[in-house]
């Protein structure tokens, strides 16, 4: 019988088309290539690979999903294959890619008038635009209902006051699609860099999420025309339908991590000699490898089940919600016992392990935290809202 892949015990690859496992090969040597023998640095230097966002752009992986304005057009699979190798690399790398495309390009795509549409979208997609997304503020977290950031109109134009927290690419971006109270609704707004009043300030101090850039938005009396309103859509359903695309991405996201991280425990183990044998000798070292394949293989099916039904237009949130807690909790569990496993060595970032870790810390906080995706599925289990 032929060998399995330690990394795909089911054959997933099996299940995919020509297209897919191309794809997913040519953002895998990108990967190894490219963005693997940069990002420890990045990491520890605490900045972003912005040397690599024009070869990203040329592959397609901007904006991936949509159809026209310079974007590839790809299914949801090859959309979730993309985050998985991207997130291999490191959650900072896969997080700029999944909010240009699904939390920027997304709104512009879904909520925007054709002339905005024409303005923004080719320019993402290669690249040359780079967009943050607006929502979270300060006092807010789990429940955006909270927001305070308003906007008033006057004349022709809207008046933008209020701030957001913890905004990744806020100071890479060139424009903000931020969503504000208004006496009609929440509405999404595109601001651009240099509207007066409008600044974004760098978080520092970060142990997670280093290889990434992560700010503040704060808005003084900006005065946004109306051509930059988001026409399309008003109330929560306009962020939430954002945030359903990019946690979509982050289901098969940390898979790619936690790949990353068995892959080099297995190594280690089978190259360090203790008291005369090799580490992957001893049956509790199997064992704790053999969980974390079995939880990879769990989480590869959940993940390539939600990407058919999202491409045959059937996926619903709380499906997502499903695999986002249970593909990040399992990245998380196994990134932690693979840094155990490297012993000393597993704190230094010449391993991947305590990287990912500490990246995922994250990963498991936003777009949803654990616990408001368990309460997600368990509204609908029970019909009752427990938020």
């Amino acid at each position: 019988m032929a060998k399995l892949n330690p990394f795909d015990l089911y054959d997933v690859a099996s299940l995919l088309t020509e297209e897919e496992l191309m794809i997913k090969e040519s953002v895998a040597r990108f990967v190894d290539e490219r963005a693997m023998p940069l990002i420890a640095e990045h990491f520890d230097q605490a900045t972003f690979p912005a040397e690599l966002v024009p070869e990203i752009a040329e592959m397609g992986l901007l904006g991936s999903s949509l159809e026209g304005y310079g974007c590839a057009g790809l299914n949801g699979v090859s959309y979730g294959l993309i985050c998985q190798e991207l997130e291999r690399c490191d959650s900072g790398l896969r997080s700029f890619v999944s909010v240009q495309s699904s939390l920027c390009m997304y709104p512009i795509y879904a909520y925007g008038s054709e002339e905005q549409k024409q303005r923004w979208l080719p320019g993402m997609a290669a690249g040359e635009i780079i967009g943050c997304f607006g929502l979270t503020e300060s006092h807010g977290g789990s429940d955006p209902a909270n927001m305070k950031t308003h906007a008033r109109r006057d004349g022709d134009d809207w008046v933008i006051n209020g701030s957001k927290m913890w905004i990744t690419n806020g100071n890479l971006a060139d424009i903000a699609v931020v969503w504000a109270r208004t006496e009609e609704g929440i509405m999404g707004f595109v601001l651009e860099k240099g509207m007066q009043g409008f600044e974004a300030r760098a978080i520092k101090s970060k142990m997670s999420l280093r290889a990434s850039v992560t700010s503040e938005l704060y808005f003084d009396n900006v005065r946004v025309p109306e051509a930059n309103r988001l026409p399309n859509v008003t109330g929560l359903k306009g962020p939430l339908g954002c945030l359903t695309q990019a946690r979509y991405g982050i289901t098969w996201g940390p898979i790619g991590a936690a790949i990353a991280c068995l892959e080099e425990a297995i190594a280690y183990t089978s190259d360090r000699v203790l008291f005369g044998r090799p580490l992957a000798a001893n049956q509790a070292i199997q064992i704790r490898l053999a969980d974390m394949a079995r939880r990879i293989t769990s989480a590869q099916l959940l993940s390539l089940q939600l990407g058919r039904l999202k491409d045959a237009g059937k996926m619903q949130p709380t499906q997502v919600s499903i695999a986002k807690w249970n593909n990040v909790r399992m990245a998380l569990d196994i990134a932690r016992d693979c840094r155990d496993i490297l012993g000393g060595s597993g704190i230094t970032t010449e391993y991947q392990a305590i990287r990912h870790m500490l990246n995922l810390e994250s990963v498991i906080t936003y777009e949803g935290t654990e616990t408001v995706h368990q309460l997600v599925v368990g509204r609908e289990l029970t019909g009752i809202n427990a938020f």
